[in-house]
């Protein structure tokens, strides 16, 4: 698949960026609520949830139990994980990404990591993938590559392939870039190593505020995730994340781009004034809905001259 730097932002193509992989659906009215913060700066709150494809730990589906999960987090911006349109019985053939938007009253952007051909004609493709849902805008957004080690192939090999959702959302007339994504699970890290340089290398052409919202399937001293420190700052929530119900490691993350002189990654594109987020607080909900459990942040945001 043909993938461009940037998805136009006329209303015209947002078409072609759903033919794209990429579904932008605005819902009948988003609700923003963000305010300015006395102390200068945008605040946004933020969050991470691996939904588990609709199910909770028991492993029942359950739509409801997430979208009332989600409710209750009051953020502004979501990523999300292990989302379904249409994949399969497991999440009754539905397309959970539209959904959620509906049901939530906000924007929304799914990036398929797999977009299979449907088992009969004229029915919807089976996708599965991650997504980020929005109070504010979407005014662009990308479906990138990054190296998977493929779940449908029965002898895979490191290989570029999509799902590693990029979107800007104006948020108070300020662009903030919301990436969201999905790392390796297996115990081996090598294909992580390879997924965290990409992501490196992707963040790094742009400029301004950033947001990294993940499962990372790996905790924050791992040594495959070191690279990543060097440009962002781990929201620590200072509580595990997995599993839901019994939770002992945190592998679910919110990162930003750092705001002290040097930050940014390799090219400047986000550190210092351009692209500043200050972590105000993070935590994790209890949570069973799911099988991982969400981490909410409370960010503030700035850019130059603000």
């Amino acid at each position: 698949m043909s993938l461009r730097r940037r998805t136009a932002r006329t209303p015209q193509l947002l078409l072609a960026a759903a033919l794209s992989g990429v579904l932008l659906a605005p819902p009948a009215a988003a609700v923003t609520t963000t305010r300015p913060s006395p102390g200068g700066g945008v605040p946004l709150r933020v969050a991470t949830y691996n939904i588990h494809a609709g199910a909770g730990p028991d492993g029942v589906f359950g739509l409801g139990r997430q979208v009332a999960e989600l409710r209750s987090l009051d953020a502004d911006v979501i990523g999300l994980q292990e989302v379904d349109r249409h994949w399969g019985a497991r999440s009754a053939w539905r397309d959970l990404a539209g959904e959620l938007a509906r049901r939530l009253r906000m924007h929304i952007s799914f990036a398929p990591i797999y977009s299979l051909d449907p088992a009969e004609p004229g029915r919807p493709r089976a996708e599965f993938g991650v997504a980020v849902l929005s109070r504010h805008r979407i005014v662009s957004a990308e479906n990138h590559e990054i190296t998977r080690l493929s779940t449908q192939d029965p002898n895979p090999v490191p290989a570029p392939a999509p799902g590693f959702g990029e979107v800007v959302v104006r948020v108070r007339g300020l662009p903030v870039h919301v990436y969201v994504t999905h790392l390796d699970y297996r115990p081996d890290p090598a294909v992580r190593v390879a997924q965290v340089a990409d992501t490196r290398r992707i963040m790094a052409e742009d400029r301004g505020p950033k947001i990294l919202l993940g499962d990372f399937n790996a905790e924050p001293a791992a040594a495959e995730l070191a690279p990543l420190w060097k440009e962002l700052t781990d929201a620590d929530p200072g509580a595990p994340t997995f599993p839901a119900q019994a939770p002992v490691k945190r592998i679910d993350f919110v990162a930003v781009s750092k705001g002290g002189p040097g930050g940014g990654g390799p090219h400047g594109g986000g550190g210092g004034p351009q692209g500043a987020v200050t972590v105000r607080r993070a935590w994790v909900p209890e949570s069973t809905a799911s099988d991982h459990r969400p981490v909410v942040a409370d960010l503030l945001v700035r850019t130059r001259g603000r």
